[in-house]
């Protein structure tokens, strides 16, 4: 039996509603949250760590960025480092820069899957996926990037499945054979959801996939 993991959206609604709690002590002067701002850092290290394993280590460039400047904002906060040092590193971003191209030349570009259900997190960059075999489900995150998941090649059992789409600055692409029943219930806040597939002349009334979740400054696009 599969084992289903923690997604990539299920994390980011944590460190929402973790930012928002400490906000509300402070707002309303229930606690003294001062002590707790010091390592507000450190939960973007970890989730920086994360979208590198979640990743399969093929999105580099993006999470390390995401660790190296939370990582040297948490070292000023905690005294270790002033901001004038920090600044001094800045050409390690160069160095982040041309490792991911270099790395990109033996990277493929879609990487194939075989799992059922598909986790894709794109962070300050991009992750293309092709799906093979059978499919019941997918989480897809992109965060100032992007990520793109081929369903073309998928076999299913119980319909519909519900693919959980998020987009933050970011476009989350579906590709999905034409014939499927693709229903969007993906809200756009200052952002787009669309099923950008040619209009069928005929359509069968059972529903195949149906896309959730929200984009926000960026767009959820389904195509064939």
């Amino acid at each position: 039996m599969q084992t289903r993991h923690i997604s990539s959206q299920a994390l980011l609604g944590v460190l929402v509603v973790l930012v928002g709690t400490v906000l509300l002590a402070q707002t309303t002067g229930v606690a003294d949250v001062a002590i707790v701002w010091t390592y507000v850092p450190a939960l973007f290290v970890l989730f920086g760590l994360f979208a590198l394993v979640v990743s399969g280590f093929r999105n580099v460039v993006g999470p390390l960025l995401v660790v190296a400047v939370a990582g040297a904002w948490q070292l000023v906060t905690l005294g270790y480092l002033s901001v004038a040092q920090v600044l001094q590193l800045w050409p390690l971003l160069l160095v982040l820069f041309g490792a991911s191209i270099v790395l990109g030349q033996y990277r493929s570009r879609t990487h194939s899957v075989t799992e059922s259900y598909v986790h894709s997190l794109a962070v300050f960059g991009g992750s293309d996926k092709r799906a093979t075999g059978l499919f019941t489900g997918s989480d897809l995150t992109a965060i100032f990037g992007g990520t793109s998941l081929d369903l073309r090649d998928v076999t299913l059992e119980d319909r519909p499945v519900y693919v959980s789409a998020t987009a933050l600055f970011g476009g989350v692409e579906i590709v999905v054979p034409r014939e499927w029943n693709v229903q969007m219930d993906v809200l756009p806040i200052l952002g787009g959801a669309s099923d950008d597939r040619p209009r069928r002349e005929h359509e069968h009334d059972e529903i195949d996939l149906v896309v959730t979740g929200f984009a926000a400054f960026g767009g959820v696009v389904v195509e064939d």
